[in-house]
């Protein structure tokens, strides 16, 4: 796989090729290059590969490029675990389909009305992006059929079936009974993304892409050390350093991703939250305004955070320490994208919070320089006999 240096190579259209040019696409990431000819050539892929390393290109293109657009069937599905996800999905997709004059894309997911999707299917498009739960729904409502779908591809398929869709997912897999091929594509192979492929692969092709310096994002990591009841301060003396433009400040729950929201902007701050009780007029509003710029600060759960695709986010609070290591990788990785330099500041205030800290850059190989806040209020590095947890204070 070393030898291939293009996409021409790979075997793709002269469309793609022109659209990725377009698009200032150069050459083929590792999980593109190792994807696209097995896809191609109609087999199965398990992919292991982390966020931001071309995972849409690798299974987006080879789908394309095997849609007959003299036909009316629905012939291609991504399932994909949040809207917003599926929207960038969605975009990707259309951008690669440029020069393609005759291949329709619909996206369908829930929390938003039923009848504007409706219309969309009876145009009859050949790939449709969807969440599983509303794709189930317009199949019960026979409102798209399933029986002449031949790939299908489920991306972040971890965190898809981690949120609970391990039945519709298996429900849609059945139903599809002329499928071709199958790729599920994740950041992690967990226990239940083993179990959809035992169950519905044959001789898959497996692809592993380790993290490399090359892939990994330019991001300054710190702790800052606090009392449990001095996050809030903490956080609000980083905001208003003026140092950071835009910001996500991440939280475990969604109470305290409401409640942070609500005392931020008590204290005059412009900032709004995203997670799952919130309506999802509310949650596209509040994105489409992060990612004009309009909105200086996001709160967020992790669930809420998935597929927030802003180029230039400037860096990540961690207002609590994410339970799961792979969250905290999702978290940073929302900075110190395109190039450009990111900053993570992570907030401890607890014995059990500094081990899991620990936990995480060791597990991940990362380098988390503890901080402290000095006399005049600025961060500055905690010196070597500080850098432990504070006596609880009553």
């Amino acid at each position: 796989m070393d030898t291939i240096k293009t996409f021409q190579e790979l075997g793709v259209s002269e469309e793609i090729l022109r659209a990725l040019e377009k698009k200032g696409v150069g050459l083929p990431t590792k999980v593109q290059q190792e994807a696209i000819p097995p896809l191609l050539q109609w087999k199965d892929v398990i992919a292991k590969a982390p966020t931001g390393t071309g995972k849409t290109f690798a299974f987006g293109i080879p789908m394309i490029e095997h849609i007959d657009p003299s036909g009316n069937d629905l012939q291609a599905l991504i399932l994909a675990p949040t809207r917003e996800l599926a929207l960038q999905i969605g975009d990707e997709l259309v951008g690669l389909l440029a020069f393609y004059k005759d291949i329709r894309v619909t996206v369908v997911y829930g929390g938003t009305s039923m009848q504007g999707q409706i219309k969309a299917l009876q145009k009859h498009p050949h790939i449709v992006v969807a969440t599983p739960g509303r794709l189930m729904d317009h199949y019960n409502r026979k409102n798209l059929r399933l029986d002449k779908i031949k790939t299908v591809i489920l991306d972040e398929a971890d965190r898809m079936l981690d949120m609970g869709f391990f039945d519709d997912v298996t429900k849609i897999l059945n139903k599809i009974k002329n499928r071709v091929n199958l790729g599920l594509f994740s950041a992690t192979i967990s226990q239940e993304v083993m179990t959809v492929s035992w169950m519905y692969q044959r001789d898959e092709v497996e692809i592993t892409v380790a993290p490399t310096e090359e892939s990994k994002p330019d991001i300054d990591q710190y702790s800052i050390t606090v009392g449990r009841l001095e996050k809030e301060d903490a956080t609000l003396r980083i905001l208003r350093s003026g140092a950071l433009e835009r910001v996500i400040v991440f939280c475990n729950t969604k109470a305290m991703c409401q409640r942070l929201s609500d005392d931020l902007k008590r204290a005059g701050l412009q900032a709004e939250c995203l997670h799952g009780d919130i309506k999802q007029s509310v949650r596209e509003r509040t994105m489409t305004a992060f990612r004009k710029g309009n909105l200086p600060i996001l709160i967020a759960t992790d669930v809420a955070s998935r597929g927030i695709d802003v180029d230039d986010v400037d860096g990540v609070i961690n207002y609590d320490v994410p339970d799961e290591n792979e969250y905290y990788i999702h978290r940073i990785g929302r900075t110190g994208r395109a190039r450009k330099k990111g900053i993570s500041f992570t907030l401890i205030g607890s014995f059990p919070e500094k081990a899991k800290l620990d936990e995480i850059a060791k597990f991940s190989d990362f380098h988390i320089t503890p901080m402290i806040f000095d006399e005049y209020g600025c961060l500055v590095p905690a010196p070597e006999e500080e850098r432990h947890m504070p006596r609880r204070k009553f």
